[in-house]
């Protein structure tokens, strides 16, 4: 939310800056997340001064320029050359000086330099009105009031101040605080608790006390059916107004806190929403059929077009402004597209309500609309404003728009919606707070935030909270309220620190993740975090076995069709953090995420943990010390049982040539028949969707798998082997359909006894291979563990696994 602090200056005097103004804020709970200085234009005219004409003569060489001098206040004065019809002796005129940067109303911003025009030299511009961004006008150079002193910088002779703008995070409990009167409101709170203003001071607020009905001509009447719906409505109706541009210092405020203008109206009604935290409405009164406004429901699936000229079906619970014959508004959300003020509305009906909150909300998610008003009456408004700022309204209306009050303020209001009360302890406070407060310290506060003691009975007080503090409702938010404007900064942090030490059963899963993620940032990954949030087109564009559309978790009301829908894979988030970082010239990346993946399945949701790595580029940055190597399946095979061996769950494991669907080939792990893991490249036409042109390796690590595994694994010590082991590799062609687990199966079957370790280090598919075929590049470890091993028994089994892998599997050495 965005305040201006020229605009807090309507309500009380900030004898502070704009930084320590911040502070304030921040320390009592509206945090101050970023401080923008708003220049009333671009550049703030620095440079640009008043100037008097001492002396005009005709150019020698062109006809219709002239030199001039020109007194700005210095020593000497300026010779400029200029084209203007209307400049002569002793105007005061607009200067700007060389070095000064111009932003023109039209076209783009331009330099002021030292110059020659036609062989005379010119120190300066004489400026048009459009040529400082402060009108349309060229006929000729703006000329300025006799008083004026030259050397006087523009921007004080047209009293122009630049603004600071404070971006306040506000959280979803301080409806509040939605203005510039509650945040004003509440700067004036700490400002007399903190002694810098005196507790006197009060907030100047618009006044309305000269409201008055001009006639009777346009009577409106008022129909409330769905009191609960909307438990205060309130109108008025104003004719003979004129639609028009607002004036300037409605438009700078708007401005000031990124709204656009649209016409006085509308400009209106949109000023008081942010200086009150009113939301109001303005109707065209003569598209109120029966002159006659009635709140109701409407029957389900009732067509209605909205200001965004969308034609949307209503729900049978949306709260609609109708007059005697069709809908015209939905309730606090969003207006019609007929109903509104237009150029050629010369009478309309101000509406101002307090609406249901839970009403308001359930309709803005059905139809997926965030609007200004909604977001207001979503967290609920003052209840008692609405009148108040409903003249405040009309007021500005006649001011500025012109038009006549044609109507008494008509008003439904059945059940008046009284201040709160709740009990409060002296001593409940100080235990919560953790800092004895003296009462009279307290007693001050509660006075200050507009909350009255009812009764005080020794240590307990009822206290009656008024109806603006919505989210003050028990004796916590009471105690809330005083430390946020006695200052968190102000409580002491303990010398001691009180703990205890649980014992808990089972396995300790963010231990397990440190575990992991210490491995491999120490060989060189780098730990992603991406939105659980993302596009549906994924699901749609590779869907398969494992993504659905069907299955997609949608949002009710996505902020963006990118972030529509929950992840069903985190292999598109990856993709997405590499390609960004591709584009940035950082093209070696390895990176892991540990992440949920979100499903609907039929009637239930559900959500599975996932750890996935991802390996691209070079294994290692360039240097002069060593050749680099792409990164290829062996690394992401080995960082995979790296993971595992290091969790102590690398046993009895089973490798079978993966079907990812995302996959162009790679390996899947079980452990224990349980799937543990996909580890392989990933597919090209994949890749290329994401504008990624180098080979992306992938492990799809199931982690709720590996914890399941972690439970049952019992650690057991085995001594290290006193006997060297022996390595032999095998590079074998075979058919496609061959799965490893047969290679494994008849080396096993071939020796039990020396052979300890069988592992599929390469596989390859593709150029310079038989139709059908893939290569496998195995390696098989022998050890005995009770003598040295000699290269005869080891040449006889590797024999014998040759022998048995060529006539059961029709495997060849490449």
């Amino acid at each position: 939310m965005k305040i201006s602090h020229n605009w807090l200056t309507q309500f009380i005097n900030i004898p502070l800056t704009t930084d320590e103004t911040s502070a304030i804020l921040t320390d009592i709970g509206l945090e101050v997340e970023k401080l923008e200085k708003k220049e009333a234009l671009p550049g703030g005219l620095k440079g640009v001064v008043v100037g008097e004409v001492l002396e005009t003569s005709q150019h020698p060489n062109a006809d219709k320029l002239k030199l001039t001098k020109i007194n700005i206040g210095s020593k000497e004065p300026l010779a400029i050359v200029c084209g203007a019809p209307n400049v002569a002796e002793k105007q005061k005129v607009i200067v700007a000086t060389v070095g000064t940067t111009l932003y023109p109303t039209e076209g783009d911003a331009f330099k002021i330099k030292k110059s020659k025009i036609r062989g005379e030299e010119s120190m300066g511009m004489l400026c048009a009105e459009d040529e400082i961004g402060i009108g349309t006008g060229h006929d000729g150079i703006m000329i300025l009031k006799e008083e004026a002193i030259p050397g006087t910088p523009i921007s004080d002779y047209l009293n122009m101040k630049d603004d600071w703008v404070y971006e306040i995070g506000l959280t979803p409990n301080r409806s509040d605080a939605m203005s510039h009167w509650g945040v004003a409101r509440d700067l004036v709170v700490a400002m007399k608790h903190k002694g810098i203003i005196g507790k006197d001071t009060m907030l100047c607020k618009p006044s309305v006390e000269s409201y008055s009905q001009d006639n009777n001509n346009l009577p409106i009447s008022i129909h409330v059916e769905n009191h609960e719906a909307c438990p205060r409505y309130v109108g008025v109706t104003i004719t003979g107004v004129k639609v028009d541009e607002s004036p300037e210092w409605i438009k700078e405020r708007l401005l000031s806190i990124g709204l656009s203008p649209i016409n006085n109206i509308v400009d209106i009604t949109n000023y008081v929403l942010h200086e009150l935290g009113q939301p109001l409405h303005a109707f065209d009164a003569s598209k109120i059929k029966g002159n006659k406004v009635v709140v109701k429901t409407t029957k389900s699936e009732t067509k209605f077009t909205t200001l965004d000229e969308t034609e949307r079906s209503l729900h049978e619970d949306d709260l609609m402004i109708c007059n005697e014959e069709a809908p015209m508004c939905i309730a606090g959300v969003f207006g019609g597209l007929t109903s509104g003020v237009s150029n050629e509305t010369t009478s309309i009906f101000l509406e101002s309500a307090y609406f249901n909150p839970v009403s308001v909300r359930k309709t803005a998610k059905r139809h997926s609309l965030n609007t200004d008003a909604s977001f207001r009456f979503e967290r609920g408004i003052d209840p008692n404003i609405t009148t108040y700022a409903l003249k405040r309204a009309a007021m500005l209306i006649k001011e500025i728009a012109g038009g006549e009050i044609s109507s008494e303020i008509q008003e439904s209001y059945p059940t008046p919606i009284k201040d709160h009360t709740t009990s409060f302890s002296y001593k409940r406070c100080n235990t919560l707070i953790g800092k004895e407060i003296p009462t009279e310290t307290v007693d001050e506060i509660l006075s200050l935030l507009d909350i009255k003691t009812l009764n005080k009975e020794g240590d307990q007080l009822t206290l009656e909270v008024p109806a603006f503090r919505n989210d003050v409702t028990r004796e916590a938010d009471i105690i809330e309220e005083i430390l946020r404007i006695y200052g968190f900064n102000n409580i002491d942090i303990p010398a001691k620190l009180n703990t205890s030490i649980a014992y808990s059963k089972g396995i300790d899963k963010d231990k397990l993740k440190n575990i992991v993620s210490d491995l491999l940032v120490n060989n060189g990954f780098y730990e992603m975090m991406a939105n659980s949030l993302t596009k549906s087109n994924y699901s749609i564009d590779f869907s398969g076995e494992l993504i659905d559309p069907n299955n997609n978790v949608k949002l009710l009301n996505p902020l963006s069709s990118d972030l529509d829908v929950l992840r069903q894979s985190l292999l598109f988030n990856g993709l997405e953090t590499i390609s960004y970082n591709i584009k940035r010239q950082i093209k070696n990346i390895k990176t892991f995420e540990f992440g949920k993946t979100y499903h609907k399945k039929e009637d239930k949701f559900i959500e599975e943990n996932y750890l996935t790595l991802f390996l691209t580029g070079t294994s290692q940055e360039e240097s002069w010390k060593a050749a680099t190597s792409s990164v290829d399946f062996n690394h992401t095979k080995q960082t995979l049982e790296n993971i595992l061996v290091r969790l102590g769950i690398f046993k009895n494991e089973q490798l079978e040539e993966t079907n990812h669907p995302h996959l162009t080939y790679g390996l899947s792990y079980s452990i224990n028949r349980k799937k543990v893991a996909d580890i392989g490249l990933t597919k090209q036409d994949i890749s290329n969707s994401f504008d990624i042109k180098q080979e992306v390796y992938a492990a799809i690590i199931h982690w709720d798998t590996v914890l399941e595994l972690m439970v049952m694994n019992k650690t057991k010590y085995k001594p290290l082997s006193k006997y060297p082991s022996s390595r032999r590799d095998l590079s074998l062609l075979l058919d496609k359909s061959t799965p490893f687990s047969a290679i494994k199966e008849i080396a096993k079957k071939a020796d039990r006894k020396l052979l300890k370790e069988i592992g599929l280090f390469d596989i390859y598919q593709g150029k310079n291979l038989e139709e059908g075929k893939k290569s496998y590049a195995v390696s098989f470890l022998f050890r005995d563990d009770e003598k040295t091993l000699q290269d005869k028994q080891v040449d006889k089994i590797m024999s014998k696994i040759q022998s048995e892998l060529e006539n059961k599997l029709n495997a060849s050495l490449r």
